[in-house]
């Protein structure tokens, strides 16, 4: 298969120091609901995800629980691998960054910026959030804190390590920008990171003292350093394809769209590319910055103590509803507040009355009076009314599912109008439901990269023969307490 028809899409890696949380559920949801989307036009996609194993974090909360940071956090990683089938994810690979390939490809990436004369020695001092694993200026901070991690104190860094001379690629990547102008997705975030880089950057620290921090990939030809989390993180993004050693595989599929949270702005948009430029590789095919997700106002994150717990949702509600919740409710550029009380809402409304009960009366009809359908399911017609008229190629999620919703709600509407079980004549009752059954099949194949397990439902059962009820798609709720 040519490069035209590959396609890759990778999320941010998470720190393994503590379970997944709904923020990052809703990032995976998302860049799977691309994937599916691509592969529905023919692609062929490499979806990657993992975690991020490395920094002074782990390294603290694992030298606290006895443990190496590898062992540390595997049963993390396990919990974030086993979100594939919790989420009705499909996503290809799953790294972590302490694997041996990622290792050894980070430091052939260090050796490519090296030999640029992009990295180089000094001491310094700096103020660091640990939650961040960012240096922060005093500006950034309030009350001497970082205002992301209020409830962590700020570290002081002194020491000599390696710098890698981000200032020299200002104008580079102020070029790229002004000859990209869909990098950044929303316009905004694209602007912020303009104005970031047009006030000039200060080159960075990409190393630490291994004798303070030993939770870090080796500095090639220093055995007293070891690579600062971010550096070798980020190249997670091609070490993913088997880059150096795979480069027919690398070239097939890089460069990626990459997905993020908006407090991955500067490291995915500026540094991530300043690091590809330094090492002659290409630069990211586009960046995606999702907005946060709230509880009560608040953001979503382990840092802060403020979690959802994914798992149990989906163990609640389904996957497929909290797939729907997310989507829909959510703002896929802006911040929204999480609510089990909407998520039921939702569910009863949208799933259960609308889809569930439209699929369940149809297809009672079509077995009750004995009607043969033999319906053929038309992929491409779906997935270009769904390109053409939803606004999924802008990535608005929840614009296309209420665009299919919308049918949804047109097909009961014309049910209950026709009212075909007054129907006396089999020839009438016909006239009525074969077109209804054709819609539900074309809202089920566009249904496809958001409820891949629905979609999948539907198809089967409206594609025999002779349509049968089946079981349900979504029982309505009944009141009972919330999630804990």
């Amino acid at each position: 298969m040519s490069k035209e028809n590959n396609f890759y899409i990778t999320t941010t890696l998470p720190y393994t120091n503590s379970d997944p949380h709904i923020g990052f559920a809703a990032e995976l949801i998302k860049a799977d609901v691309i994937a599916r989307w691509q592969r529905l036009q023919g692609k062929e996609v490499v979806f990657n995800t993992g975690t991020d194993e490395h920094g002074l974090k782990i390294y603290q909360q694992a030298e606290a629980a006895g443990l190496n940071s590898r062992d540390y956090c595997t049963p993390y990683a396990e919990r974030f691998a086993s979100l594939k089938e919790v989420l009705n994810l499909s996503f290809t690979n799953f790294i972590r960054t302490t694997d041996e390939n990622h290792e050894k490809a980070a430091q052939e990436f260090w050796k490519l910026c090296n030999a640029s004369g992009d990295i180089y020695k000094k001491s310094y001092q700096v103020k660091y959030c640990v939650g961040c694993e960012l240096e922060k200026t005093e500006s950034e901070l309030v009350d001497g804190k970082c205002p992301l991690h209020a409830t962590r104190e700020i570290e002081i860094i002194d020491e000599e390590n390696y710098f890698f001379r981000f200032s020299k690629y200002q104008q580079p990547l102020l070029d790229f920008y002004e000859a990209h102008p869909e990098f950044v997705v929303p316009s905004h975030r694209f602007n912020e990171i303009k104005k970031f880089v047009e006030g000039g950057l200060q080159d960075f620290s990409i190393s630490r003292l291994k004798a303070k921090m030993p939770n870090g990939v080796a500095v090639p030809g220093d055995d007293t350093q070891v690579m600062y989390v971010w550096f070798d993180a980020l190249v997670n993004y091609i070490s993913t394809l088997g880059w150096p050693d795979n480069k027919k595989n690398f070239e097939d599929f890089w460069p990626a769209v990459q997905v993020c949270g908006k407090d991955n702005l500067r490291q995915q948009t500026a540094m991530w590319q300043a690091m590809l430029l330094s090492a002659g590789l290409p630069l990211s095919k586009q960046v995606l910055i999702f907005g946060f997700l709230t509880a009560n106002g608040q953001k979503i994150s382990k840092s802060s103590g403020v979690t959802i717990d994914p798992f149990a949702y989906s163990d609640k509600y389904g996957a497929e509803a909290l797939r729907y919740y997310l989507l829909t409710e959510i703002q896929p550029f802006e911040d929204s507040d999480f609510s089990e009380e909407h998520l039921r809402q939702k569910f009863n409304a949208d799933l259960a009355n609308g889809l569930g009960n439209l699929v369940a009366r149809v297809s009672n009809l079509l077995e009750k009076n004995n009607i043969r359908t033999e319906l053929k399911p038309d992929t491409s017609a779906a997935i270009k009314r769904l390109e053409n008229e939803s606004g999924l190629n802008e990535y608005q999620f929840n614009r296309a599912l209420q665009f299919i919703w919308q049918e949804v709600g047109v097909c009961n509407e014309e049910l209950t109008a026709k009212a075909p079980w007054k129907m006396t004549e089999i020839a009438d009752i016909e006239a009525v439901l074969r077109p209804l059954a054709a819609r539900i099949l074309e809202i089920a194949l566009m249904l496809q990269p958001f409820l891949p397990l629905t979609a999948e439902r539907i198809i089967s059962q409206f594609t025999t023969p002779q349509i049968l009820k089946g079981e349900p798609l979504f029982p309505r709720l009944v009141a009972e307490t919330e999630v804990k």
